[in-house]
């Protein structure tokens, strides 16, 4: 035992910065690699093991403990447009901006790609032995999101906004211990829950992806493992929606909630009010992005 806590302490990493970026991929790796692997069980067995709430519970399950690995070093944002906001917000530093929102991606590239390992047989016996983007039997949208045909490029931009706003918002809510005071180890639990809600009334249009790095590190990985470059070229273009949109819906959400809620709590006094550190982790349980099954028709 003891030569293996001194192995251990020997692993130890000091650079806060860094142990902050591999908890916050660490953290979406989780969240991908239940989310995505739901949506991989559920496509490939043709809906017999699972179906579309399946999708929702994998990816409210996946935000869940994928907050829970990575909370308590990172603070658990586990994407870009929760960090972003955080920033505007001034609850976390701007220098930490891009590194944060490049180990979310490269996390999720990673749980990506597990999942594609994991059910590479399956995908291509689903398929034909073909890997593609659209038709009866694509498998692109097992990792990314694709708009339903009906879908235009401004709706689904104003969908994914409306999405991310309402995420922002409610994890706000959730961390405003000034509103309600919500035990420690519930927050988790209420962000996943958050997630599953959203999944379940805003899912149909585009796949809620709410999330730039859990779209895009699994598109990515699409790119490179074989799918080829019509991720690309899919829905008129789409790539760049789940990309844009969440940022701004994010931050319209953060505005909503402080200018109609936080900015109105009443004072505290100065030995009462929390510290800037304090405030951020309070504030910024993660969120997500989510993937039902509308994406392999796109």
């Amino acid at each position: 035992v003891c030569r293996m806590e001194r192995l251990l302490r020997r692993c130890r990493i000091r650079n806060s910065l860094v142990r902050e970026c591999l908890a916050e991929c660490l953290g979406v790796y989780i969240l991908i690699l239940f989310g995505c692997g739901t949506v991989a069980q559920v496509t490939t067995s043709q809906e017999k093991n699972g179906q579309y709430l399946s999708i929702n519970l994998g990816f409210a399950l996946g935000v869940t403990f994928g907050v829970f690995v990575s909370r308590g070093v990172s603070g658990a944002h586990l994407n870009p447009a929760v960090t972003l906001s955080l920033c505007v917000l001034g609850r976390h530093p701007w220098m930490k901006l891009p590194f944060y929102t490049f180990f979310q991606i490269f996390g999720a590239f990673l749980g990506a790609a597990t999942v594609g390992l994991q059910y590479y047989d399956a995908i291509l016996s689903y398929s034909g032995g073909q890997l593609t983007v659209t038709g009866q039997t694509a498998t692109a949208g097992i990792f990314s999101t694709y708009p339903a045909e009906y879908l235009s490029l401004g709706g689904g931009f104003l969908d994914q906004v409306i999405g991310t706003a309402a995420l922002l918002l409610c994890i706000l809510a959730v961390g405003d211990q000034r509103n309600t005071s919500i035990p420690d180890y519930l927050q988790p639990l209420l962000a996943g829950a958050t997630v599953l809600v959203i999944g379940v009334s805003m899912g149909s249009n585009s796949g809620y992806a709410l999330n730039p790095a859990r779209d895009f590190g699994p598109r990515f990985f699409t790119y490179i493992a074989g799918w080829g470059d019509d991720v690309f070229r899919a829905g008129r273009g789409w790539w760049w929606v789940p990309l844009v949109a969440p940022c701004i819906g994010g931050l319209v959400g953060t505005l909503i909630y402080e200018m109609l809620v936080e900015v109105h709590h009443a004072s505290l006094s100065p030995e009462d009010q929390p510290s800037c550190q304090e405030t951020t982790e309070a504030k910024s349980l993660e969120l997500k992005g989510v993937e039902p099954s509308v994406g392999k028709s796109a």
